[in-house]
């Protein structure tokens, strides 16, 4: 399986659908999440395991569409669209009942077949302000 595809698992698999049990077959027990993370989640496998439920329970209906993926040696980026209606608290912020679409670019490194690195860029300020908890530009 080529690291595209393990990638592609991510999206289609772990988060559109839940399947949490993968995360063990395609990250690395040394995986390190250079992002920030969420409050109370560790930056490893563990907490990427911890990561999804959270989001699920927010977003039930969460959806990822894959837009385009490149790769250059060991590093995979994908650019994908989520979405979803905020059903459940996220991040401290209360559940609004309004759905909001996204832009997300994520960033992998990955060794032996499974992802070790990870660094992501998403559109959090247009994702707040649809689901109404940022204020709009001119508003």
């Amino acid at each position: 399986m080529s690291d595209a595809d393990t990638w592609r698992r991510f999206a289609l698999e772990v988060f559109n659908e839940g399947k949490v049990d993968l995360i063990d077959e395609i990250v690395s027990a040394d995986y390190v999440d250079r992002d920030e993370p969420l409050p109370g989640i560790p930056p490893n496998r563990d907490g990427f395991k911890m990561l999804v439920p959270v989001f699920r329970t927010a977003f039930p209906d969460l959806h990822c569409e894959i837009i385009r993926q490149l790769q250059d040696g060991d590093v995979h980026v994908g650019h994908m669209t989520v979405e979803g209606t905020m059903q459940g608290d996220f991040a401290g912020m209360p559940a609004t009942g309004k759905h909001a679409k996204w832009q997300e670019i994520h960033i992998g490194r990955f060794k032996n077949g499974k992802l070790v690195e990870h660094w992501s860029v998403q559109d959090q300020l247009g994702m707040m302000q649809q689901l109404g908890l940022a204020p709009a530009p001119g508003a």
